[in-house]
């Protein structure tokens, strides 16, 4: 092919391949510019269904103007050979940056709220990708991301063009749903977001396997290890939106990617990535919160804050108002574990902790072997117990006798006994 024309386009070197098209490097004679032409593979041309996703692809990406979608410029045959006709991007892959290791977070942050600007265009007209993953994503010399290849996208309510029961996508990338072959909407790009997050952040895909089923179960049965696990400096709140971006049922899920640049651009605005505003907790405003450079120092800190306001109710309730006039402060400090780190969810009004209504019990979410579950310490105690039940919750409550703790988890709003 190379040195050959096709239509008024002359072919200058091949540029890469995927299961759904060669692409060259190539001259508009015409236009005098460079452009990047795809074609259906010779093996696939006597495939109807094949031909008819790869003109699908042009058709639907052909509809998107976005600076984060790569550009089409047409879509012709010639030569018994369909193509289309786009726009050739200088840079490479996130496939290839990630491939010298993990992004420094700020950069992670900003190619996944390209991607998800992009998506979003797409959304809005329809369009479901459903293959995003880091070799469908050109980042330009300049950091601009560009979400490529539109060849497995699909309008909402059209008919699937894939046999039933049949996947389309990249194994490691696919939602639950797209693994077993079901119908997907905009959601299953959500989840494929949040891989790619995660891949950026840690340098490594979230669901591995050393072959294809294994890969596939561990993305419906399992859990990934935590990123604050693989990366210090990760701030909780990103892990807790990679964690809502690929919560395996897709109603537990962002329900729209356009609200995933909002919670993203809040990290960036916190100081050094984390923020130690408890503002639903304490009065604190977050202009003056403290400058932690890594969530773990935040952590001592707020139980500091939060324990001193702890002694202070309880010395209320036990001796009575203190005399006017008096200065007397207490302060306590409640260290964790290294093996259990508070689970911490900052800047988003989702407290990480609860106190009893006479200051007695102090309830907390913590993590232990990648696993997160509320904690109690009774005030009088050295050591806290986890409170069994509890596996995943979060956003505990107390109710106003003390005798019950309230909790958010998969979705739902449950409740338990203290007294077992």
């Amino acid at each position: 092919m190379i040195g050959k024309t096709i239509s008024h386009y002359k072919i200058l070197e091949k540029l890469g391949e995927g299961g759904m098209g060669v692409v060259y490097k190539a001259e508009d004679t015409k236009l005098q510019r460079t452009v990047a032409l795809k074609f259906l593979p010779p093996a696939l041309t006597i495939d109807p269904d094949a031909k008819e996703r790869f003109i699908y692809e042009a058709r639907a990406a052909s509809a998107l103007d976005h600076q984060n979608i790569c550009t089409i410029y047409e879509i012709n045959e010639a030569d018994e050979q369909t193509f289309i006709a786009m726009a050739h991007i200088q840079g490479q892959t996130l496939k290839e940056k990630i491939r010298s290791g993990p992004l420094k977070l700020d950069e992670a942050l900003d190619i996944g709220i390209q991607i998800a600007e992009g998506l979003r265009e797409a959304h809005r007209k329809g369009i479901v990708h459903r293959d995003i993953k880091s070799a469908n994503i050109m980042v330009t010399d300049d950091g601009q991301a560009k979400i490529m290849d539109f060849g497995l996208a699909k309008l909402t309510g059209r008919t699937n063009l894939t046999k039933e029961g049949t996947t389309l996508g990249t194994v490691g990338y696919m939602s639950p749903e797209q693994a077993r072959g079901e119908a997907v909407d905009h959601r299953t790009d959500i989840w494929s977001l949040g891989i790619l997050v995660y891949e950026m952040v840690t340098g490594r895909l979230p669901f591995r396997g050393d072959y294809e089923q294994a890969v596939v179960y561990s993305i419906l049965n399992e859990e990934p290890e935590p990123m604050t696990a693989l990366r210090t400096g990760v701030p909780m709140e990103l892990e807790r939106i990679v964690a809502k971006a690929m919560a395996k049922t897709p109603g537990e899920r962002y329900q729209h990617v356009d609200e995933i640049p909002v919670d993203l651009r809040a990290i960036k605005m916190m100081p050094s990535g984390v923020s130690s505003s408890y503002s639903s907790m304490i009065n604190v405003s977050r202009a003056s919160a403290s400058r932690p450079t890594r969530w773990k120092r935040a952590i001592p800190w707020a139980l500091v804050v939060l324990l001193g306001i702890t002694a202070g109710v309880a010395c209320r309730r036990l001796w009575g108002r203190a005399p006017e006039g008096s200065s007397a402060v207490r302060r306590l400090t409640l260290r964790l574990p290294d093996t259990e780190p508070l689970w911490l969810s900052l800047g988003f009004q989702e407290p990480s902790m609860a106190l009893s209504p006479d200051g007695t019990e102090l309830v907390y979410v913590a993590y232990r072997d990648g696993a997160r579950q509320l904690y109690l310490r009774e005030m009088d105690q050295f050591d806290a117990r986890p409170i069994p039940g509890t596996e995943d919750g979060r956003n505990p409550i107390f109710s106003p006798d003390g005798e019950w703790i309230a909790f958010f988890t998969g979705g739902k709003l449950k409740k338990i006994s203290l007294s077992g």
